[in-house]
């Protein structure tokens, strides 16, 4: 009888540990579909249990850190899509799956896949921030593609005619569900496209599980939406839901009602901006009128005893004179424009014609530059002065210097001014007032 010779006599301890290596090695982490059975779940918070199918069946443990995350509370008989590491428990030489996470069979092989789509589509660049196109700033007709009995529509439409009644709306029917939707959907946008009626489009449904908002995932209808040339807001769902629609749109609005506040203004925005734009001159003239305040005193301080000192004073009185009567005139101005905007507003909301909303604007204009003028001019001025003071520096400049005919001289970055401090050999670089030279040290001679 031949027997082996005994070269490496395995410990069950270590026989384990390298079978347990064997098999995170080799086969690392899997996908696995099973009913669960046997399932126990004791103080510590871990979950352990069988996962079976007709023929066979796998020991596995689901720790406390992994099992947090599952949304739904497992029990036997369930049918579930695990991800996890297949290894091996060491002390008892037990074969089994550590599960990493759990879904319901069906939910979870449609997460699988919207992942799988989504990491494809992501890495052609279709869900990148720099090919997405900002919103129209003043759109005045905006489409909708949704259902036309929805409550999406309802919600959008509701929201349009509180903010923005002047805002034209056009409907581009679809299902947004089922088998038809996608094909719907897509008929809807070429549409919108083909007929480039509106400024952009709202692509809008309601909430609802995975499976109700599948459609929106579909490769086909996300390629449409990357090569629309309306720009697209997607307000699919509620703000936790998330599709592929979503991410390669132009912007994702979290529910159908933030998106209709997305593309509208209201009046009342309009009326703040003005408020804004009254504080931002007013305080700008009070800064204005300060410094120049502060700038007759110091030149009274500077001036001394060479003009009477009650000259100085009037000047003083008189600047507070003036600063009181310009915040008045302004304060006056605003609030009568102010009052202006105010009945506006009004009359627009009991009648809304859009010629005189139209009339409105423009006149929003015409004080948007008579604004823009006064800072101008103010600017002006400032630059005016800024100049001359940058002329009499630029007198003052070394370089201005160099342009008389003299020159610098460096010797290791360092001025040189002592010829005692070179040697033979060293390189100068010498600076004029247009260009370098570049020199070499034959021989150095002190002063005469």
């Amino acid at each position: 009888m031949h027997q082996e010779k005994l070269t490496d006599v395995y410990t069950v301890t270590r026989l384990n540990r390298h079978a347990r290596l064997l098999l995170e090695g080799e086969m690392g982490a899997v996908w696995l579909s099973g009913e669960i059975s046997n399932l126990a779940t004791p103080g510590s918070g871990h979950w352990y249990f069988s996962l079976k199918d007709s023929q066979s069946q796998l020991r596995c443990a689901m720790f406390r850190g992994n099992n947090r995350s599952v949304n739904f509370r497992p029990k036997d008989g369930d049918q579930v899509l695990i991800f996890g590491k297949v290894t091996l428990y060491e002390p008892r030489g037990d074969y089994q799956l550590v599960a990493q996470t759990m879904a319901p069979a069906g939910e979870g092989l449609l997460k699988q896949q919207f992942e799988a789509l989504k990491h494809r589509l992501g890495a052609e660049g279709l869900f990148d921030a720099d090919r997405k196109r900002p919103l129209p700033a003043h759109p005045t007709r905006i489409g909708i593609i949704s259902s036309a009995t929805g409550a999406a529509l309802h919600d959008i439409l509701t929201v349009l005619a509180r903010r923005a009644p002047h805002l034209q709306v056009i409907l581009y029917p679809s299902q947004v569900q089922g088998e038809a939707a996608v094909p719907q959907l897509l008929a809807a946008l070429a549409i919108a496209n083909r007929r480039a009626e509106t400024d952009l489009l709202i692509l809008a449904r309601g909430g609802g599980s995975l499976e109700d908002l599948w459609c929106f995932n579909d490769e086909r209808l996300v390629r449409a939406i990357a090569a629309s040339a309306l720009p697209v807001v997607s307000a699919v769902g509620h703000e936790v839901d998330i599709t592929l629609s979503d991410l390669v749109a132009d912007l994702r609005a979290p529910t159908p009602s933030a998106a209709a506040e997305l593309v509208s203004r209201d009046g009342e925005l309009q009326s703040q901006q003005w408020l804004q734009w009254r504080q931002r001159l007013d305080t700008a003239q009070r800064r204005y009128l300060q410094s120049q305040r502060q700038q007759l005193l110091q030149l009274e301080s500077r001036l001394g005893r060479q003009h009477p000192e009650r000259r100085l004073q009037q000047q003083a009185q008189r600047l507070d004179q003036l600063q009181l009567r310009l915040l008045r005139g302004w304060q006056r101005r605003m609030e009568q424009a102010g009052q202006r905007l105010e009945a506006t507003r009004l009359r627009l909301q009991h009648q809304h014609p859009e010629r005189r909303l139209q009339a409105g604007h423009e006149r929003l204009l015409r004080l948007e530059q008579r604004l823009d003028s006064l800072f101008h001019r103010r600017l002006g001025q400032d630059r005016h002065r800024l100049a001359l003071a940058a002329s009499r520096l630029d007198a003052m400049s070394p370089l201005a210097t160099l342009s008389r005919g003299y020159s610098i001289t460096l010797c290791h970055d360092q001025v040189v001014t002592d010829a005692g401090r070179l040697a033979p050999g060293d390189e100068l670089r010498t600076r004029l007032a247009r260009g370098e030279v570049r020199s070499r040290v034959l021989e150095v001679k002190g002063d005469a």
